[in-house]
């Protein structure tokens, strides 16, 4: 049976049973990737999974259920479970459904078609030869992979609600290990589209020019410095610290940007911008896992803190509107809060310039740890860092095997400068995370002892 044979099995039964609000969540995903390493294909996976999650309003309380099978027998267990558990539940919480009617932006981007197993292949292969041949440091224990995905998303309800999205992707990615004869190093590049139009020997290059600069070094003076965050760097803090800026954190107590709407928690050069249609996300979604419309807004704008992450729950609960932010993990996730696109926005400097208007400090290109080193509550953190001296306004000598410590709350309002050079480290996935070189004034730096 096909979606919408099932989707007509459920409302059959919803309409037996008497049930006015539902929802049907489908979402479905391919997807094959090939590893070559040693010259040699490697490993090969190829899967299909998907389902459909079901939520319906039984006296005021939804309930969930889910399931993998698409049958007519299924579609009645389904609704069964759901209304079952609806009537367990002890909360008083309001739950809400999407409407239907609401105005959608128009994506206006084709596929570019998914290349065969053969053509990803062929790719993977040609992409590890260039490795090796880009830089004579590269060594075996290099791989490549090339990859393939499509998802699609379908929401209904009996509210109005009758949405549909399919995206499909592409990419290649190069991991190179290098050594200089007595050190090894690694780093990964990946560039998304149509495989023919990769530059497969600027991915190879950039890959092994990133592990490269990892070999040498030793760590910084121990210190207090101006830091600057490289724009990967920069961008895995963001990452790692999403979740302060999601509604359902703050109400739960889990961030300080509860009732924080309207001030200033950064340095006037910081603006914070979530765009689900920003041109380099491979994975625009038109809307959010409750049908509402996305749209681009400044979270933080000039040091301001213009608006939370909301999804229905917790906009209702504050008095405001969704942001269009709410998200699930997979068909039968809970529904939760998620940026889409969330970048720090740039400024007019060059990073030369920025790095130059320094001096003196330490150029931070890699962070580790940062699930283990980071606080998402406080805002703390002490990363295992390398990266470069900065001295006379230039990147110097390489260090690591350093910790950088601070607060992100603190880290906010530090920022002196950002360059112009904020761009998206490519992912992939349905959320991305990007920033510029970032100068922050006054962290401190745990290495050797001067």
């Amino acid at each position: 049976m096909d979606f919408n044979g099932f989707k007509s099995a459920v409302i059959a039964r919803c309409q037996a049973l008497g049930i006015e609000g539902y929802e049907l969540y489908y979402q479905t995903g391919e997807s094959t990737s090939v590893g070559v390493f040693q010259q040699e294909v490697d490993r090969f996976t190829s899967a299909v999974e998907g389902g459909v999650c079901f939520r319906c309003i039984v006296d005021g309380k939804m309930g969930y259920a889910s399931t993998e099978a698409l049958s007519q027998e299924e579609a009645v267990r389904l609704v069964d479970t759901a209304v079952d558990g609806a009537r367990i539940l002890e909360t008083a919480d309001p739950v809400f459904l999407g409407a239907g009617g609401q105005v959608y932006e128009d994506l206006d981007r084709q596929s570019y078609g998914l290349p065969t197993t053969e053509t990803l292949i062929g790719a993977a292969l040609d992409t590890q030869k260039k490795l090796y041949a880009v830089d004579p440091k590269v060594i075996d224990g290099t791989s490549t992979q090339a990859i393939r995905e499509r998802m699609q998303i379908q929401i209904y309800n009996s509210k109005g609600l009758d949405l549909s999205y399919v995206n499909e992707i592409a990419g290649l990615v190069a991991v190179a290990v290098v050594s200089d004869g007595t050190q090894m190093a690694n780093d990964a590049a990946i560039r998304l589209g149509r495989l023919d139009q990769i530059d497969q020997e600027a991915l190879a290059q950039k890959a092994a020019e990133g592990a490269s600069r990892k070999l040498g070094g030793e760590p910084a003076p121990t210190g207090k410095y101006p830091v600057v965050f490289s724009p990967e760097a920069m961008a895995d803090l963001l990452q790692t610290y999403q979740s302060v800026f999601s509604a359902r954190s703050a109400q739960k107590g889990l961030s300080k940007l509860a009732d924080a709407e309207g001030t200033v928690i950064g340095a006037g050069c910081v603006t914070i911008v979530d765009d689900p249609f920003h041109p380099e996300n491979p994975m625009p979604i038109p809307f959010d896992a409750e049908g509402s419309p996305t749209r681009r807004k400044n979270v933080v704008e000039q040091g301001v803190l213009k608006t939370l992450l909301y999804d229905m729950e917790t906009a209702n609960k504050a008095g405001k509107a969704t942001t269009g932010n709410a998200a699930k993990g997979s068909y039968k996730s809970a529904v939760g809060i998620r940026p889409f696109t969330m970048y720090l926005a740039g400024g007019e400097q060059t990073p030369e310039q920025l790095l130059e208007a320094v001096g003196e400090g330490v150029y931070i290109d890699d962070l580790a740890g940062l699930h283990a080193g980071a606080n998402t509550v406080s805002g703390d953190f002490s990363l295992q860092s390398a990266g470069f001296r900065i001295q006379g306004g230039k990147k110097t000598d390489r260090v690591k095997g350093f910790t950088v410590a601070g607060n992100f709350y603190d880290l906010l309002k530090d920022i002196v400068a950002v360059a112009n050079d904020s761009h998206l480290p490519m992912a992939l996935g349905m959320t991305a995370f990007g920033a510029p070189t970032t100068w922050v004034d006054g962290l401190t730096i745990a290495g050797k002892e001067a």
